[in-house]
């Protein structure tokens, strides 16, 4: 018998974080990051993502979403944690009440730009993110090649667009 059950995970072992300087200052970043409608101009996996009519980056709000990875597509509502312009983004996939996933982006001056980091952290576990560790595990490492691309293509539009930023 197995112990690696998805009942029996730790899911504060399942997280990561990526970084990336970008060629721009917090507060442009932090509109942009919380404009959850632009996230797929950088996200390999998420598309189609709106905040629910009337509400916006603020606290309590939610927002709804298509991912795909692969062959998998599913659709998602996340409700926002945390809005602190210009340093801190956070939503959490489910809500803040039974939510299964935290996403947080942080945002720090640096130079002439800043660094931003995505972190992924898995709050509650879940049979839809997989039935073993082996599973769950190589979930958290999609995601973070997600966030890795994500990054990158955020960096590359930032320089691309830098006079509309």
């Amino acid at each position: 018998m197995t112990t690696d059950t998805v009942p029996t995970l730790d899911p504060a072992s399942f997280a990561f974080a990526r970084r990336v300087w970008v060629p721009a200052p917090p507060q442009t970043v932090y509109d942009l990051v919380s404009d959850v409608t632009k996230i797929e101009l950088w996200s390999p996996t998420a598309s189609r993502v709106r905040y629910d009519e009337g509400t916006g980056a603020v606290p309590g709000a939610w927002f709804g979403g298509h991912n795909r990875r692969g062959e998998r597509e599913w659709d998602t509502r996340s409700q926002v944690l945390t809005a602190d312009a210009p340093s801190e983004f956070t939503f959490v996939v489910g809500g803040l009440d039974d939510g299964i996933v935290r996403w947080r982006w942080l945002i720090e001056g640096a130079g002439p730009g800043s660094v931003v980091t995505q972190e992924w952290r898995l709050l509650r576990m879940d049979p839809v993110l997989g039935s073993t560790a082996r599973e769950v595990a190589g979930l958290r490492d999609d995601m973070a090649a997600s966030a890795e691309t994500t990054l990158l293509a955020l960096a590359r539009w930032l320089h691309e667009h830098a006079t509309e930023a």
